[in-house]
């Protein structure tokens, strides 16, 4: 499973993360090195009862999410491992099957690209180990190979891609009430406690914000180093696309949580969805799937990439 970053806050992250929409050049093609955009850190000084007012916690997410672009841009220095859990369950919620799968994830010229590495915490066989380099190989060939044309639409898309992004902030903010909740330590850090409800009235702008007032949830954010530590949204009411394509159930939950790793850069640790769907007239999905981010180790893939990745829960 895929993440979306911050930008994506609410509807978009949790769409994206059930496999139910493409989350779009994100998740496969890191940003050029476009110098990120002054944004000053907003005035938090609290009111005299410790609470900020809309405007700051609006302002607050604009840094943010900002910053969680700069994370993504990041994220291409480091190879790290992901397994991700899937347990299919019936309409009473019994598990009824459970199957994991195990990656490495790497940056090559600008690509992200996934090598399975084990399947139920089993190392691959020789001939799916084989496969998977091949499908590595060929991966970085492609793009060792690519034309100067190639590249320059390749990277106008990822900064249209970016530009969206930092859209959907504004949208956020205007489809959200926030209110500040509280404080929270996690990992020792002190955290800001954002809950976000459904603005009544809002009038959507970009693609897929109209589901925005479907959901609901909170946000931590590192008060020191102003970066999300972690975020919960809940699906209130149940949602179609179409007439036939996909229905998700109210109840449907996605957490994500992230970490600082190098004190550089957050990116995530963990992340669980609860998913009850239909899609298109017959099949219904019922599942959880844990997924969690492991070993993160800077790196920079310029030649052949050959050998195994030890396998650890």
């Amino acid at each position: 499973m895929r993440t979306a970053g911050l930008a994506s806050l609410f509807v978009f992250a949790f769409l994206a993360a059930t496999g139910l929409i493409s989350p779009g050049a994100r998740a496969q093609e890191a940003p050029p090195d476009t110098p990120a955009p002054k944004i000053s850190a907003p005035d938090l000084t609290p009111d005299p009862h410790g609470a900020l007012s809309q405007q700051q916690m609006m302002d607050l997410f604009r840094v943010v999410a900002d910053r969680d672009i700069q994370n993504q841009k990041r994220l291409r220095d480091y190879t790290y491992v992901e397994r991700d859990e899937t347990h299919d369950l019936d309409g009473s919620g019994k598990v009824t099957k459970t199957e994991s799968e195990t990656f490495e994830i790497m940056e090559i010229y600008g690509r992200q690209v996934r090598r399975k590495i084990a399947k139920d915490d089993k190392p691959l066989s020789e001939k799916e180990a084989a496969k998977e380099e091949e499908k590595i190989q060929k991966a970085m060939d492609e793009r060792k190979n690519e034309s100067e044309g190639e590249r320059e639409k390749r990277e106008k898309k990822q900064r249209k891609q970016e530009d969206e992004d930092r859209k959907w902030v504004r949208e956020i903010a205007d489809a959200y009430n926030f209110r500040l909740v509280g404080t929270e330590q996690i990992d020792g850090r002190d955290n800001w406690v954002i809950e976000g409800e459904p603005r009544p009235g809002f009038h959507p702008e970009m693609r897929f914000a109209n589901y925005m007032p479907d959901f609901h949830g909170r946000v931590w954010i590192d008060k020191q180093d102003l970066q999300l530590s972690k975020m919960d949204i809940e699906c209130i009411q149940n949602l179609s696309w179409g007439l036939v394509v996909a229905r998700v159930h109210k109840g449907t939950r996605v957490v994500l949580e992230q970490t600082r790793i190098n004190d550089e850069v957050w990116l995530p640790k963990h992340q669980a969805v609860k998913l009850s769907a239909r899609v298109g007239l017959f099949k219904s999905l019922h599942l959880d799937e844990d997924d969690t981010f492991r070993d993160y180790k800077k790196f920079r893939a310029t030649a052949r990439v050959v050998g195994a990745v030890p396998v650890s829960k």
